[in-house]
């Protein structure tokens, strides 16, 4: 039963991207963030966020913008290490409270915080019009680059600053699409690297029954992505955005307290 729910859950939360204007990391990981501990589900969206990428890196890499990449993506790939390595750290403090509610047990830990306050912050910026529209000037781009990947290994969401910094580079659509993509998938796998010989070995060899559930969850959330995006063209729909972003500041919330 919980491999249909967290199946489910991961394919809707991917299906919302096509109308809630949010990223795949943005939706994806406060779901994962419901079933399994929070530096996993961190790392779980970076394997669906990853893949996702692969297959458009394979379809559009050569309309990049190199040296695009090697200004934005070059530092951001440095700081995705130390976000990614920082995360770790934070997973291994001991909880700042425990309390009971309701019969249950409950804790406020370093890293739920942290996560759960990232994911309020990200979920605001992006359903805000203003940010949405935001440029920063070319000559900013290196720092672009290293906020979008410090950001992106500490809690996986990358998007609204990469778009940011991005976006008045006077890039084609295309080329626009194509360098951000090569920019996630450094990223990405260099946060990869930091999950797989940090907290991953330690939380699978606790509980060996989260490599399944995590198995189903990406491969259902990746084909959610891939599948949607070929059927449907994706639009911004303002009361499904508000809906996502009121959920978002939920787990957000639920994490920060311990309650989640």
């Amino acid at each position: 039963m919980d491999l249909i729910i967290i199946g489910l859950a991961a394919g809707v939360a991917s299906a919302l991207t096509l109308f809630s204007g949010f990223g795949l990391g943005t939706v994806l990981m406060p779901v994962f963030a419901l079933f399994f501990p929070a530096p996993l589900a961190v790392a779980a969206t970076a394997v669906v966020h990853f893949a996702n990428n692969l297959f458009k890196f394979g379809l559009m890499f050569g309309q990049a913008d190199w040296r695009v990449v090697a200004r934005f993506g070059v530092p951001a790939a440095l700081t995705a290490f130390i976000g990614a390595s920082l995360l770790t750290w934070f997973d291994r403090l001991p909880p700042w409270v425990e309390y009971q509610l309701a019969g249950a047990a409950h804790e406020i830990t370093a890293v739920k915080a942290v996560i759960g306050l990232l994911i309020m912050i990200f979920a605001g910026l992006e359903l805000s019009p203003r940010v949405q529209a935001l440029a920063i000037p070319a000559r900013y781009l290196p720092l672009g680059g290293a906020l979008s990947g410090f950001f992106g290994g500490l809690s996986g969401n990358q998007g609204a600053l990469r778009s940011a910094f991005l976006i008045r580079l006077g890039l084609s659509k295309d080329a626009f699409v194509a360098t951000g993509v090569v920019s996630a998938v450094i990223v990405d796998a260099s946060r990869l690297l930091v999950y797989g010989t940090g907290f991953l070995a330690d939380y699978f060899t606790q509980s060996r029954e989260l490599l399944p559930l995590v198995a189903v969850g990406a491969s259902c959330a990746f084909a959610g992505a891939v599948l949607g995006k070929r059927l449907l063209q994706k639009v911004t729909l303002r009361a499904v955005q508000r809906i996502v972003a009121g959920m978002l500041l939920l787990v957000g919330a639920g994490l920060v307290t311990g309650l989640i």
